[in-house]
């Protein structure tokens, strides 16, 4: 696939295989993430890459158990409202069960925290597309980067005192009768464009 063909195939996974990712695969994927364009340059993006089974078992109960205990109100983003719903009903695992979740963080002050790690996330989910692997762009634990077990937890594996996270890609082989991405096209129905001319 070119370039363009990979942006547009690009589609989310939300279920995987119980299959690792090979380490040369990872690799690029990452590289592409730290290839990212960035304010001024910075390259302030701090990546996690979690494999750990054990360890991506402990974030789903504590990214459930900290949605469980927030309300819903009247105009809440219909993501988070779907987060908090499911897991006060039970069994919601945010990262969809993947084999690698990759995290990115940013310093908390930086204002061009959130843009920098949406770029990274961007160009990680396009190399993945081109290497047949699924991803799933997860906002949860941005949703949650105050909350204080999360920040200690990461704490203890290099998270630095003045980052947050802004983002994560969930990341393996889909769940399909082919194990390949979904790429049907979908149609756009949104995302509005004015020529000036």
């Amino acid at each position: 696939m070119n370039a363009y063909e990979t942006i547009m195939t690009r589609r989310s996974t939300r279920r995987f295989q119980n299959r690792e990712v090979e380490g040369e695969k990872t690799d690029l994927i990452i590289e592409a993430g730290r290839h990212a364009p960035s304010g001024g340059n910075s390259q302030s993006c701090h990546f996690f890459v979690i494999t750990n089974r054990e360890l991506l078992d402990k974030l789903a109960v504590m990214v459930s158990e900290a949605f469980r205990k927030m309300e819903v109100y009247e105009g809440m983003y219909r993501s988070l409202v779907t987060s908090i719903t499911r897991s006060k009903q039970g069994n919601y695992i945010f990262h969809y069960g993947c084999p690698m979740l990759i995290v990115v963080a940013n310093n908390k002050d930086y204002g061009n925290n959130i843009a920098d790690c949406a770029c990274a996330l961007e160009n990680m989910m396009i190399a993945a597309n081109s290497l047949d692997l699924g991803t799933c762009w997860i906002n949860q634990l941005k949703w949650l980067n105050e909350d204080e077990g999360l920040l200690e937890l990461f704490r203890e594996h290099g998270l630095e005192q003045d980052e947050r996270i802004y983002g994560a890609l969930a990341v393996g082989y889909p769940d399909t009768e082919d194990g390949l991405p979904v790429r049907t096209a979908l149609p756009r129905t949104g995302n509005k464009v004015e020529y000036i001319k």
